[in-house]
């Protein structure tokens, strides 16, 4: 007869096997990320490495309609333009249906740039039909074509002439060269040779033009780029009538110094674009300004990291230290696959790079205060099995509360632009990033530090054989914080309309990217006023200007919509106060991509909010979602109104700040309501009130220990990072201050009175829940509720 296996060996045969996938699963990951990491270096945005950004937008014509067609060829043309100007590393990729984003490093003047990506370079060939009847009319700008294709431009010394339909268009040519035509000191020429059918044409227009007679207008040829004649040149009296220049090439001369001239080669090879494009943002930074960024931002990392893994292994001593070992797992993790995916980083996915350390802390807590409640539920506790434990019964909070946080990661990449969509990436990979970290990496060392048997002689080393201050605090008091749940509603309604209030009292300080304009920051050798370069300003025609000190000594000018020109003037005012002037950040938004990304800003809200409560719904219950949702409406009102108070900027870092706060602090009321659900399977007799303060007495403990994690993090961020950080870290401190406190004393109080109007159960609770006991039985006055009281595991 054959012996059965004990069910304590089979269990533990079990777990070792486990064990051993999982290593070898953390061990796969850290092994590619190795090399992922030495072998392919991550792309800086230009705000961390400097140079400009130009986003351009294709516009229809009469003719031509700017669809996805057309702009993907305009993005050809203009890759042709960006080659022949020499830039290392450039970019450029169609946005949409009709964007074309440029990004040129190192490229610190983008006034020649845009220009030569902006210009259409519609090159045509005319025949002179002679003098204009009317010179004033091109004097004017009347240059429209006449329905035979007739139109009057001026030439090169302003004689207005009358030109034929185009003979020859930009498509009839095959290259153009810049070269110094030494012999005939003619200086430098552009040499354009044509196509087989542009060929024959330019036989046919010059043979027209040789049979009339020297010095006459009609025996020139009209060379028109973007409707300018660039050169009109007589055809020579060798050239006979009708025979006309043949070869397939012709030269164009004028006074050309070498910029011009290979100018002007660039734009004719390049070809024309095919439908027009305007300059709707503009963005230079320098590279200065990139480096400090880089320095601060990495700084902001490393001691935002040090002090929270200092906080956590204090507080988890041995199982805090693994923690911290696999934070730095996560950063290794993070940065490979930012490289993997070809993402580009940014400043502010810098700043979504250090947050996500939060959110793997946060995953960490979550399964240690579980392991210590476990453990200290057990009549035999082993520290392995509370780990066990611990990792099952977190799970679920850890996926939904990550799950929230990519939510508003998404709307980012899909409704954001610029920087702030390079924030939702790497907030992304870095929520993904954190949950290998945790449920992975922290797993295997937890566990395999758990069974060694020193460890299991020494369970205090753990820091998860004891329940912490903060729970025996809970424990000893046991306060019933829901008994009057409308008073704390009241409380939140208070706290809403007097930081709401702002935004009437003050209105919002909208940024460019949602009003357009121009924003140009200059660093001074002389610390000049504010009021002094406003004054000066409103001398040099800028009445408007808004001054700002910014940084150290640094001077911030924002003003509406200016042409570089405008630009010029403002940077010589500035000069005249401040001495040596640098222009180190300069940001140009167009009026119409202002007002649509106000309208973005709004639908990324409105989504975020309406993502959250149909995810919440699915996984708990409409009540659930219902009030964790207004509770975030609620934290919203108080950001926006706070930063309304102060007079912050209202931007696309505000709105990443915003939508992170929404996903971020949603996490509270998931961990909250996912206790409840847990309490309601158990107890189901019990009041609900008893037992929503049941679950935010046993879940406390988690959201102080995370809330100090995130608050090290983003105090770091405001105290060292770039100066545009700065606000960022202070939205996201005001959001989890008052997450934390709606995810208790709003979500909470409202899912109650929710659930007391569906079940009409107000008088019991009134009547029932008079005393501190009420709703307990048994032990449950002096032990907090496990998920698993039941379960006897031995190691």
């Amino acid at each position: 007869m054959k012996r059965s296996r004990p069910p304590s060996r089979t269990r533990s045969r079990s777990r070792s096997r486990s064990l051993n996938v999982r290593a070898l699963l953390a061990l796969a990951v850290m092994a590619a990320s190795v090399a992922i990491a030495l072998t392919m270096p991550v792309r800086l945005g230009l705000d961390l490495r400097g140079g400009t950004q130009i986003v351009l937008e294709t516009k229809s014509t009469e003719t031509t309609k700017a669809d996805r067609e057309a702009t993907d060829r305009t993005v050809e043309v203009l890759r042709g333009r960006i080659d022949a100007l020499g830039v290392a590393e450039p970019t450029i990729v169609r946005s949409g249906e009709n964007r074309v984003v440029v990004e040129l490093p190192g490229v610190q003047d983008p006034k020649k740039a845009a220009d030569v990506l902006g210009r259409t370079a519609q090159l045509t060939v005319h025949s002179v039909l002679g003098p204009a009847e009317n010179p004033a009319d091109a004097a004017d700008g009347k240059t429209e074509a006449a329905e035979d294709g007739e139109r009057v431009l001026p030439d090169e010394s302003g004689q207005s002439l009358r030109l034929k339909a185009a003979t020859l268009t930009g498509q009839d040519v095959k290259g153009a060269d810049a070269r110094f035509d030494q012999q005939n000191g003619a200086g430098w020429t552009v040499t354009v040779d044509f196509k087989d059918s542009g060929s024959d044409r330019w036989a046919q227009v010059t043979g027209e033009a040789a049979c009339n007679p020297a010095g006459d207008p009609k025996r020139r040829v009209a060379i028109v780029l973007d409707d300018k004649i660039i050169s009109s040149p007589q055809v020579d009296p060798s050239v006979s009538c009708g025979a006309g220049i043949t070869g397939g090439s012709t030269q164009i001369t004028g006074s050309f110094d070498d910029a011009e001239a290979r100018e002007l080669a660039l734009l004719i090879k390049g070809g024309a674009l095919p439908v027009p494009v305007e300059t709707i943002e503009q963005r230079t930074i320098g590279a200065t300004l990139g480096d400090e960024a880089i320095n601060a931002g990495a700084w902001a990392a490393v001691i935002g990291t040090a002090l929270t893994a200092l906080f956590i292994i204090v507080v988890y001593r041995l199982m805090g230290a693994l923690a911290t070992v696999a934070l730095l797992c996560y950063g290794l993790i993070s940065y490979a696959a930012l490289a993997a995916v070809g993402a580009t980083l940014t400043l502010p996915g810098l700043a979504g790079f250090v947050l996500a350390i939060g959110m793997a802390v946060d995953a960490n807590v979550l399964v240690f205060e579980r392991a210590r409640e476990e453990q200290a539920a057990r009549t035999r506790p082993s520290t392995r099995s509370a780990l066990t434990a611990g990792f099952r019964s977190a799970f679920s909070a850890i996926a939904d509360s990550n799950i929230t946080t990519l939510i508003a990661a998404a709307l980012l990449f899909f409704l954001a632009s610029g920087p702030v969509k390079g924030f939702g990436v790497t907030l992304g990979i870095g929520v993904l990033a954190s949950m290998v970290s945790a449920l992975v990496i922290t797993r295997v060392l937890a566990e395999f530090a758990a069974s060694r048997p020193a460890v299991f002689r020494r369970p205090g080393i753990t820091g998860i054989s004891t329940t912490g201050p903060v729970r025996d605090a809970l424990l000893r008091r046991n306060p019933f914080l829901m008994s009057r749940p409308r008073r704390w509603l009241a409380a939140s309604l208070i706290v809403m309309v007097v930081a709401g209030s702002g935004i009437l009292v003050r209105g919002l300080n909208f940024g460019i990217e949602f009003t357009g304009g121009r924003l140009i920051e200059y660093s001074t050798a002389n610390q000049v006023d504010p009021d002094r370069a406003r004054d000066a300003l409103a001398d040099a025609g800028f009445p408007r200007a808004v001054v700002q000190s910014s940084g150290d000594g640094d001077l911030t000018v924002r003003t509406e919509e200016l042409t570089d020109a405008e630009a010029a003037t403002v940077t010589e005012a500035v000069a005249e106060l401040g001495g040596e002037t640098e222009k180190v950040r300069d940001e140009l938004i167009g009026p119409s991509l202002g007002e649509e990304l106000r309208r973005d800003a709004l639908i990324a809200l409105g989504l975020a909010l309406a993502a959250q409560l149909a995810y919440l719904a699915v996984r708990f219950r409409l009540l659930f979602g219902t009030a964790a949702v207004s509770a975030l409406a609620h934290d919203v009102v108080i950001l926006v109104g706070v930063f309304a108070w102060l007079g912050k900027p209202i931007d696309g870092v505000f709105l990443a700040a915003l939508l992170t706060v929404i996903g971020y602090s949603v996490n509270d009321s998931v961990v909250l309501f996912d206790r409840v659900r847990e309490l309601l399977g158990k107890e189901r007799k019990a009041p609900f009130d008893r037992l929503t303060n049941d679950a935010i007495l046993q879940t406390l403990p988690r959201t102080v220990n995370t809330g100090m994690g995130a608050v090290l993090i983003l105090a770091s961020l405001a105290v060292l990072a770039d100066d545009s950080l700065t606000d960022f870290a202070l939205a996201l401190l005001i959001g989890v201050g008052v997450g934390t406190y709606s995810s208790v004393f709003t979500a909470s109080p409202l899912a109650i009175e929710l659930h007391d109007r569906g079940t009409g159960s107000r008088s019991a609770r009134r009547t029932g829940g008079k005393g501190r006991g009420a709703g307990r039985t048994g032990k449950t006055d002096k032990q907090v509720p496990a998920s698993r009281t039941e379960r006897q595991e031995a190691l």
